[in-house]
């Protein structure tokens, strides 16, 4: 990689890791759009832009949610109980995802990633309140319920926060604990989405040299260094928002990324 290209995954990194801690996100949806912008200027084949940037903005929150869930942690804002619920069915899940991925289109991998993310930040704008008798459900829907997560995170690159933040605070969890579990759920989305797209991609036609199956690994490295180093003060940041301003930031930061990807296909 030349020196521009360092700076830019760097700066990169560094925006994704204070997102990771401040909205639980993990940081692989704000990746995505800007990592495909990268890959396709280094010319990397058209129909490969997009999976690469999934796969590559997923194996990165390995990185930033073990640094942020550490921040996280020390307020003892992370419900461990719903972590251990969920993550069964999230691994399972974020190896499906980006097996289905790998069978979509670039544009209709883009158009499914832009769709979503637009559906999740309008729930999170209209923030209907749950009916105050609402709770998480038993194992067997926590199990549905992460094997549901872990899918729509494969293939759309992200930790995984889009569906389990609001899915925790419409059962009456917390914002803030449902962004800090969040963060902690980030890290077997990340690592089972991380060997299957290692998996699934390996032995692909035009992958460029640094690539581990769909993985770009010189940016990987770049923004992982970054990321880590900024997703702490992403976390502290969050406990001293409130509540309301904390889902505005988290529903605008989703509406942008959607329009992004949204052009991305029309043009």
């Amino acid at each position: 990689m030349d020196i521009s290209l360092i700076i830019a995954f760097l700066i990169l990194g560094a925006a994704t890791g204070f997102a990771a801690g401040l909205l639980g996100i993990g940081g692989g949806l704000l990746l995505v759009p800007f990592i495909a912008l990268l890959l396709a200027a280094k010319e990397v084949p058209k129909e490969l832009v997009v999976h690469m940037a999934i796969a590559t903005s997923l194996a990165t929150i390995m990185f930033t949610s073990i640094s942020s869930v550490r921040a996280h942690h020390k307020r003892g804002a992370v419900s461990w109980n719903i972590v251990k619920l969920l993550a069964p069915g999230i691994v399972i899940g974020s190896w499906i995802g980006p097996w289905i991925g790998k069978q979509m289109s670039a544009s209709g991998l883009a158009l499914f990633f832009a769709v979503f993310v637009a559906f999740s930040a309008t729930q999170m704008l209209i923030d209907k309140k749950p009916a105050a008798s609402r709770e998480l459900p038993k194992a067997p829907g926590m199990l549905g319920a992460g094997g549901i997560i872990g899918v729509l995170s494969g293939l759309v690159g992200g930790g995984g926060a889009l569906i389990s933040v609001p899915f925790m605070t419409w059962s009456n969890v917390k914002i803030h604990n449902a962004v800090a579990t969040s963060a902690a759920l980030g890290f077997p989305i990340a690592l089972a989405g991380t060997l299957s797209n290692i998996y699934y991609g390996m032995g692909e036609p035009g992958l460029p040299a640094g690539s581990l199956g769909f993985i770009y690994l010189p940016a990987l490295l770049v923004v992982a260094l970054a990321s880590v180093v900024t997703a702490p003060l992403g976390a502290r940041t969050a406990h001293s928002l409130p509540v309301k301003a904390l889902k505005r930031i988290f529903a605008i930061l989703l509406y942008a990324l959607a329009a992004y990807m949204l052009y991305k296909v029309v043009r």
